[in-house]
């Protein structure tokens, strides 16, 4: 079906029903990459909310009633008076568990400051923002007062750097906001992008003067995470996947609620890869198993 294996590209409406048609043992779930983070927080009993946009259509009321079910405020209620549909991500799983993403934007690309409540901004004690939402101006402006408000009232505010083409779309701003936000998270790839070195060394090297705290995963391989004069090189223990689909979400909401609860960086790496390791052994981005408890049995909570 001409689509290109292992990452995230963007269809149009039309190709989208096609695919979506050609779908083999279809099963919907909420997701987008920061959303699934969050949702695995909530999971973890952390108290949080989703500041997103849908359309009210039956895709969209799935969608905020998902998360509500899962535990998460889905902070702005569907959009009745809306031109574009809900977006989606139709994943084609691989018989070696490589998830291949054909993402419709639709509705969630035309996020702006009117979906931000600045309240809710303020009263987050840890923020995760998704680099996809730089696609758009508006999005970035959403971004950006959401992060201020945040940090304005105390708390830190994150970035992920979401997938390679991303970084490459938005090198100059992702360079900007390395050095201003207080964490960011990515993959081998995604750093090597934002430095333009295929030197992963030279790449963290530079990053590590510029930001207050960085975290690396390497697919299979140990996790580097760099705050300041402290390095955690956190060993990983190798996972044939079921479906990858959500490895990188379910690392970061591990290691976020490591972060949230005091854990060293060590630890809060180890939970990552715990929570990485659980998603990718079955179909979906989200957790099926209580993490936590996983947690305790490593002793880590």
């Amino acid at each position: 079906m001409g689509i290109q294996k292992g990452i995230m590209q963007l269809v149009e409406q039309e190709r989208g029903e096609v695919l979506y048609a050609g779908m083999k043992d279809r099963w919907q779930a909420p997701g987008g990459s920061v959303a699934n983070t969050i949702a695995g927080l909530g999971s973890l009993g952390l108290k949080t909310g989703f500041i997103g946009r849908v359309r009210d259509d039956a895709l969209g009321r799935f969608y905020a009633e998902g998360m509500a079910a899962e535990g998460t405020d889905f902070v702005n209620p569907p959009v009745a008076a809306a031109t574009l549909p809900t977006s989606r991500s139709m994943i084609f799983v691989s018989p070696d568990g490589e998830r291949s993403m054909n993402t419709y934007l639709g509705i969630s690309a035309d996020l702006g400051t009117e979906d931000v409540s600045e309240d809710v901004a303020a009263n987050a004690r840890i923020l995760f923002l998704e680099g996809y939402l730089y696609d758009k101006d508006k999005g970035k402006a959403a971004f950006e007062l959401t992060s201020r408000a945040t940090r304005a009232a105390g708390g830190m505010a994150g970035i992920s750097l979401s997938d390679p083409f991303c970084v490459d779309r938005h090198r100059a701003d992702f360079r900007r906001l390395v050095k201003e936000l207080d964490y960011v998270i990515g993959n081998e790839h995604e750093w090597c992008s934002l430095y333009q070195t295929e030197d992963l060394g030279t790449a963290l090297e530079t990053a590590a003067g510029e930001c207050g705290l960085l975290v690396c995963t390497r697919s299979g391989h140990d996790v580097v995470v760099i705050r300041g004069e402290e390095e955690a090189v956190v060993p990983v223990t190798p996972v044939t996947p079921v479906d990858a689909t959500g490895a990188g979400d379910q690392f970061a909401a591990g290691f976020l609620y490591g972060l949230a609860t005091g854990a060293d960086l060590a630890t809060s790496g180890r939970m990552g890869c715990i929570a990485a390791a659980e998603v990718i052994s079955h179909y979906g981005a989200r957790p099926e198993k209580d993490v936590k408890t996983l947690f305790a049995a490593e002793g880590l909570v």
